[in-house]
């Protein structure tokens, strides 16, 4: 699999699987999303779907993929403390916003920053139409968010605390975009790093969530919590999976635009699950997101 993959880089073929592990990657996010900002608080969410997916991870990083060069070891440091910080962030957005204002924040600032970040890194660069396309595209999750935060009606004591919050977090997505790339492409194999990766990832947010949990007055029951964690695990490793994956086969700017992509299925998922309300302004602004994410995969 690793063999096959590596020599689909830089090919026109590459290219078609990393455009479909993009969208995998945005519907799956979207899901995620939800789930942390669903039932259960955000943090203790996080915690067992973070837990979940090291455990997982743990047995495929030992005993299976073939074990990291030593130049690997501080691109992981790294990684951890990047995913670390941004997942803070998420936390305090998603506990003092809505999820149908914050999640386009956080979506609409990553992919703008990780295009700057990919050429100044990689040596990217995007078409004057590709430009265009990443103005439309954010034009739209930025107005699905002004327009969602218009018309909230809870939590609007605490929107401009978490708007600050999202946007901080659309900055790390941008950065752990970016590095994650970096790092996937330094690895000989990719399922090492993405083995490595999601086992050492997993560490810290079960800690705090175990801690959050111990000082509830009313704790949830762990059931419920343990399952929501194990789904969400297996989710996290094709989303993120796909995305990594991606970023390696192809442009990661490209990539990043794609995903973000991901707002669409936020706001249905909003509306199905989350009982969000969808007019006709927030499908049009839904429908500029995906015209800006088809003009920026055929503007080049």
């Amino acid at each position: 699999m690793s063999d096959w993959l590596i020599s689909l880089e830089g090919t026109e073929a590459g290219r078609q699987v990393a455009l479909g592990l993009a969208l995998l990657a945005a519907v799956l996010h979207a899901v995620f999303g939800a789930l942390q900002k669903g039932r259960h608080d955000p943090w203790l969410s996080r915690g067992a779907i973070d837990g979940a997916y090291g455990i997982m991870a743990a047995p495929f990083a030992l005993f299976v993929v073939p074990w990291p060069a030593p130049h690997m070891w501080p691109i992981f440091a790294g990684a951890f403390v990047i995913h670390t910080v941004y997942k803070m962030f998420q936390g305090l957005a998603y506990t003092k916003g809505a999820y149908t204002v914050v999640y386009p924040v956080v979506r609409g600032t990553g992919p703008l920053f990780t295009v700057i970040g990919a050429w100044m890194i990689f040596g990217e660069r995007f078409a004057p139409g590709q430009w265009a396309g990443v103005g439309v595209l954010l034009a739209g999750i930025f107005g699905l968010a002004l327009y969602n935060a218009r018309h909230l009606t809870l939590a609007r004591d605490t929107l401009g605390i978490a708007l600050v919050f999202a946007l901080i977090t659309g900055l790390f997505v941008a950065l752990y975009t970016t590095y994650d790339a970096y790092g996937i492409r330094a690895a000989a194999d990719p399922f090492t790093f993405l083995a490595w990766f999601f086992m050492i990832d997993g560490l810290v947010f079960p800690v705090v969530a175990g801690i959050r949990w111990r000082r509830m007055a009313e704790p949830p029951a762990l059931g419920p919590l343990l399952r929501r964690g194990v789904i969400g695990g297996v989710i996290a490793y094709m989303s993120f999976g796909s995305i990594m994956l991606a970023t390696r086969l192809d442009k990661v700017g490209e990539a990043a635009v794609m995903r973000e992509t991901s707002t669409v299925f936020a706001a249905l998922i909003g509306w199905l699950w989350l009982k969000e309300p969808v007019g006709p302004a927030r499908a049009g602004l839904i429908a500029l997101i995906a015209a800006g994410a088809v003009i920026v995969e055929f503007g080049g």
